[in-house]
């Protein structure tokens, strides 16, 4: 059984799926009592759970590198924090600076002048694309639900949010919309394995199977490029980096699990009783090896 939880309320079953639309994204990610997509892929090499322990209780302050992704998500979803548009050229004068620390302290995304024009433009490259503006399309999905669940396997409490969730007969469909440097298909892919989209695309087909058991799940990913002329790639993961991504995850999950209930949050080396052995990237040790050990 999924539960609704009305706007407002402050409390919700702990065991069963839950499905809210009343939290923001700030009281999304400072839940503690489950694990999201990005959690779980910062236990996992390179990360480990040492770091990911001490991010989690010592969240960083807003990076200026993700405030134009931030203000692109509020175009094209229709949802996310709100932005200031800061009437100058850069933030060489001590004015402009001033007015950007005055926007982060109440939670809005501070925007140069050209950095909105950018967005605006970004966002109507999104609904002029013959398939990004039909994805995104007002009034078709709902964006920004958390979603909640209990993992099977290890008793974890589970969330993703999804950017944008379509729900039609038979299928939903989450569209995950990424803004990215170049958005060319070989780009994508090499983000996709930096950043391990292949465990969130997993991570949030299981969720809302979880929550919404629909007769079938797919995740779309929409990455556009942040320069112009803001061209975009919309695209589907492979099944087999889909299980590959799946498999991170019961890992991950596992090692999470165990974490929590020892309160042991290891980094890399972890308790041995050997140092272990560490060498150059497989592909240069051959290519040397090749090359000197003759």
């Amino acid at each position: 059984m999924t539960t609704t939880v009305e706007a407002g309320a402050t409390t919700a079953p702990a065991a069963g799926p839950v499905i809210r639309d009343d939290l923001t994204a700030e009281q999304y990610h400072a839940d503690r009592t489950s694990i999201s997509s990005s959690g779980l892929r910062a236990l996992l090499d390179p990360g480990c759970p040492a770091q990911f322990k001490y991010d989690r209780d010592n969240p960083p302050a807003p990076k200026r590198e993700f405030d134009l992704g931030h203000a692109a998500h509020k175009l094209v979803l229709g949802d996310g924090p709100e932005f200031r548009v800061i009437d100058y050229p850069d933030y060489k004068k001590k004015a402009a600076q001033n007015e950007r620390d005055e926007a982060y302290a109440l939670g809005l995304v501070p925007l140069l002048t050209k950095e909105h024009e950018q967005v605006q433009t970004m966002a109507d490259a999104i609904r002029r694309h013959p398939i990004a503006g039909g994805l995104f399309a007002p009034d078709t999905g709902r964006a920004e639900l958390s979603i909640y669940w209990t993992d099977p396997a290890t008793g974890v409490r589970c969330r993703v949010r999804p950017d944008w969730l379509k729900e039609m007969p038979g299928l939903a469909l989450a569209v995950d919309y990424k803004t990215i440097t170049k958005a060319d298909p070989t780009t994508a892919s090499r983000a996709i394995k930096d950043h391990s989209y292949h465990q969130q695309d997993a991570f949030y087909i299981d969720g809302i199977w979880a929550a919404l058991q629909p007769e079938d799940v797919r995740f779309i990913f929409v990455f556009q490029a942040k320069q112009a002329p803001y061209l975009i790639t919309v695209r589907e993961l492979t099944q087999q980096d889909r299980d590959i991504g799946r498999a991170r995850n019961e890992r991950a999950l596992r090692l999470y699990a165990e974490c929590e209930s020892t309160g042991v949050w290891p980094d890399w080396t972890g308790p041995v009783t050997e140092i272990p052995q560490i060498g150059m990237p497989t592909w240069d040790t051959l290519r040397q090896a090749e090359e000197y050990l003759k």
